[in-house]
């Protein structure tokens, strides 16, 4: 079980915090690498734990290379718009240019918020829990290796049951996630 998080300053909620890695231009390993590094590098998180890495299908277009997906647990150290900027920049650093590429196109890394603590924030940014987790076996399964027993906020679930939930919707779909 992770800890909870207790932050001194009152404007950074309580965690755990889960944040979704994926990449699938490049390098994307090393992006990874890069990334967790700057979270503590730009005093913006401490890492706490890593899942291991899945290679998935991708979600919308097809034409383009599978991608790598993790999801990491993070002790915050600045409030969640702040850490979402953060996440941003590093992102832009990494090569990604959310202002030319195409939705659900290739990326050389993607990082998103998905849960914080038993924070609700549906208006954001960022939203939270991430409105589309639920539907996603690239960010279940990593996270399910991770914290299975985390009860992800406003979905009632732990994130164990919304994988078996999602896998009874789409077996197939459970298949297109596979270890690295």
């Amino acid at each position: 079980m992770l800890p909870v998080v207790h932050t001194p300053d009152p404007s950074i909620p309580t965690g755990p915090v889960f944040l979704a890695l994926g990449g699938n231009l490049g390098n994307v390993r090393a992006a990874f690498d890069t990334a967790l590094s700057l979270l503590p590098g730009r005093g913006l998180a401490t890492v706490a734990a890593i899942a291991p890495v899945f290679r998935t299908a991708p979600v919308g277009p097809e034409d383009q290379p599978d991608y790598l997906n993790t999801v990491a647990a993070l002790s915050p150290r600045v409030p969640p718009s702040a850490l979402l900027a953060g996440l941003h920049r590093i992102e832009r650093d990494a090569g990604r240019d959310r202002t030319t590429e195409r939705r659900w196109g290739p990326r050389p890394l993607d990082l998103d918020l998905l849960a914080w603590g038993t924070l609700v924030d549906p208006v954001g940014p960022p939203c939270l829990p991430h409105p589309r987790l639920a539907d996603r076996f690239f960010v279940l399964v990593p996270w399910a290796e991770l914290a299975p027993a985390y009860a992800v906020p406003g979905h009632d679930a732990t994130v164990a049951a919304l994988l078996e939930r999602l896998t009874r919707r789409d077996p197939p779909g459970r298949a297109s996630v596979q270890p690295v």
